[in-house]
């Protein structure tokens, strides 16, 4: 009897403390309940209830000048911070004049660089240490990641999306333009065409140096890169000059185009201005990218467009679209807290989730960069550029500044080239001298990096 009396009373004793640690696990909880399943949301497998309330405080940066793209951010960064109210995250973007690498350099000079930046000069600043490697954990979610010097540093936003003709489509038709060309010629001839009709027909925003390199950039493909895409790094090496055949045919063919049959006031046009002075009827084509399509749509709902690719010469289709090594990237110095770190990972895994990404691409026409599908519902342009970039037989291409490893240019060459390509025209120069000039400095910036 007294061993059954013992037993029942260890029993009872062993109920008891299971019982008070059950409370007393609630209240370290902040009461807490957990999941029927006892899993927790992706991404947050590690971090304990008091851990994943933890606030934490970061800064994000990321170039402005496509309102589409900016409007799709900003609603992304709104639904995570709903999502996650114990992150804040500080959007200190801001429009600017100058260009974005400029602006990027400016905030590291003030001690503002952001936490979370998106980067495009990855080299620049992975060499500065200002920017840290991508958590292994991460890279798992894309179909490609482009490196620099062997490391992988960005989370792409979207793949690289070709850029091509946008048109009025009752421009063309008032012009009797019953096909859209076969090759280089045959849109030349259309400009003839949309010029005797009575309306100017292409719209440029150069006064943004950015927007320059939309059609310099095409002819330098065709005629260039297409061919060679290793053209950058012998050019370093010095085997390849700026004033050979090919580079003084495309620039040539950039400096016709805009000498004939560019809107006058290009040069004082914003890209930003380029959708409202397309609409209006004022112009009749404009050479950009699909994040435009949003901007045309919100200019007039109405306005009927269409867009292609455009052809060289021989009718070969040639388009930016490779990767590159550009994206989301963490800052150095957040990646020294584990906080930070942590809040970054759960801000890449939540923007490129199917649902919050599908959003994001269908706001900014983008192309999706993850390995898991994504699909949303694309406007009959976006189908367009999506069957572009499917097509194998189409040539994918990079911009003269998205080349990377041996490939690189000095990082101030792009700009100062565009400008350069803009008194070109404004001073009506010979190509050949101007390229002349192309070879110097792009010599001197080489050497200059080197020091």
């Amino acid at each position: 009897m007294a061993k059954k009396s013992v037993l029942q009373l260890l029993s009872l004793m062993l109920v008891l403390s299971l019982v008070l640690s059950a409370c007393g696990g609630n209240n370290n909880n902040n009461n807490a309940s957990p999941s029927a399943s006892g899993s927790q949301p992706a991404g947050t497998e590690s971090a304990s209830p008091s851990e994943a309330s933890k606030e934490v405080k970061l800064t994000i940066g990321y170039a402005t000048g496509d309102p589409a793209g900016k409007k799709a951010i900003s609603d992304t960064i709104a639904a995570f911070t709903a999502a996650n109210p114990n992150i804040k995250i500080v959007d200190t973007s801001e429009g600017t004049s100058s260009s974005y690498l400029d602006w990027l350099k400016t905030k590291d000079a003030v001690g503002e660089f952001p936490d979370i930046v998106e980067m495009r000069d990855t080299k620049v600043f992975a060499d500065a240490g200002k920017i840290s490697e991508l958590p292994a954990d991460l890279t798992e979610l894309f179909s490609t990641l482009p490196e620099v010097d062997g490391k992988k540093y960005n989370a792409p936003i979207t793949l690289n999306a070709p850029q091509g003709i946008i048109y009025s489509k009752k421009a063309y038709a008032d012009a009797g333009v019953a096909e859209l060309p076969k090759t280089y010629d045959e849109f030349l001839a259309i400009q003839e065409k949309l010029k005797a009709s009575g309306v100017t027909p292409i719209v440029v925003g150069g006064k943004d140096i950015f927007h320059m390199g939309f059609w310099l950039n095409k002819f330098l493909i065709d005629q260039v890169y297409a061919v060679d895409p290793d053209w950058n790094s012998k050019r370093t090496a010095k085997t390849v000059s700026f004033t050979d055949a090919n580079v003084v045919a495309a620039m040539t063919d950039y400096k016709e185009l805009f000498t004939k049959y560019v809107d006058k006031g290009w040069l004082s046009t914003a890209d930003n201005q380029t959708a409202s002075i397309l609409v209006s009827g004022k112009a009749a084509q404009l050479f950009s990218g699909p994040w435009m399509f949003t901007q045309i749509k919100e200019a007039d709902p109405s306005f009927e467009f269409g867009f292609y690719a455009l052809p060289d010469r021989q009718g070969k289709l040639s388009v930016i679209g490779l990767p590159s090594p550009a994206g989301w990237s963490l800052s150095a110095e957040a990646a020294k807290d584990a906080d930070k770190v942590e809040a970054f990972n759960e801000f890449i895994r939540f923007f490129f989730a199917q649902e919050q990404y599908s959003k994001f691409l269908e706001v900014s026409n983008g192309i999706p960069s993850t390995k898991e599908p994504i699909s949303y519902k694309a406007t009959e342009q976006m189908q367009t550029v999506l069957d572009i970039m499917a097509d194998p037989s189409i040539t994918k291409s990079l911009a003269i500044n998205n080349w990377w490893g041996e490939n690189q240019i000095p990082p101030q060459f792009r700009n100062w080239y565009y400008k350069l390509m803009q008194d070109l025209v404004v001073k009506n120069g010979e190509v050949a001298e101007f390229m002349k000039k192309a070879d110097e400095e792009y010599d001197v910036e080489v050497k200059a990096n080197q020091q």
